[in-house]
């Protein structure tokens, strides 16, 4: 009974979706020829003068990639500060019942935009840039970490909270003595994993002219320069791999010295 509920759900929703087969089938070919069409001409007799009329921008989109892992920082540690803060009252065992629902709802909304959509508003109110980029980075991100860090509060043992409490400690002294502690770890390691994430996020805002490179390759997709299009997503691909490596070890060794 569940497979056949199953397949008459993916058979509803192919429907609804307006999924074709025949269409599909006749799209892949041309999809792998504008793929071919990007792909560099590298002769082994010839391959560092190849190499560097494929690479001829690259100054210009290290600069434009620098550009876009500072979006991608700063939205980061902005977005991550605004989530701790609104994370203490989103957990349902540190706040009332009223203001954890209260305050869920603002990070259900700061995560629901999609961050394209706030970079166009960005953009529209603060004019293009990597300003407008960052801002959308960082609302959306305190939106998404602000409800895995009150998951995280919601995890942790209230004995120490409670211990600071019987103290005469206040409610933020409780919070920052009694669960930030315990709630670090996990904290740090969101973050980084954000963070990640946040560098192919800011690779795209460009589309929209929120800065980074995202504007390069767009522009590069609108004037059919093929190989240029290849050459900046091997640059993003290269960077992201890094970042993510580096986070990784990282996040291994941060964790590893936190007391358990």
């Amino acid at each position: 009974m569940g497979i056949l509920l199953l397949a008459l759900a993916i058979a509803v929703s192919a429907w609804l979706g307006e999924v074709s087969i025949s269409r599909l089938w006749r799209g892949l070919p041309l999809a792998g020829n504008y793929i071919a069409g990007t792909m560099p001409q590298l002769r082994l007799d010839h391959f560092l003068d190849d190499l560097s009329y494929w690479m001829w921008g690259f100054t210009e989109w290290v600069w434009l990639l620098a550009d876009t892992l500072l979006i991608a920082y700063v939205g980061t540690v902005l977005g991550g500060l605004i989530a701790l803060l609104l994370s203490f009252p989103a957990a349902a065992t540190l706040a009332p019942a009223w203001v954890v629902t209260f305050t869920r709802r603002i990070l259900e909304l700061m995560r629901t935009v999609p961050t394209l959509v706030l970079a166009l508003i960005f953009v529209y109110a603060f004019g293009l840039g990597a300003f407008a980029g960052m801002l959308a980075i960082a609302v959306h991100s305190a939106g998404a970490l602000g409800k895995l860090f009150a998951e995280e509060h919601e995890n942790a043992s209230l004995a120490q909270m409670e211990a600071v409490r019987a103290a005469g400690g206040s409610w933020p002294a409780q919070m920052r003595f009694g669960i930030f502690p315990q709630s670090l770890p996990g904290i740090l390691s969101y973050g980084l994993l954000r963070f990640e994430i946040n560098v192919r996020e800011a690779s795209v805002l460009g589309i929209v002219g929120a800065g980074g490179i995202g504007e390069e390759l767009y522009l590069a997709v609108r004037q059919f320069e093929y190989q240029d299009i290849s050459a900046i997503l091997v640059l993003i691909l290269a960077t992201v791999t890094v970042i993510d490596l580096l986070c990784g070890r990282l996040r291994r060794r941060v964790l590893g010295s936190v007391p358990s």
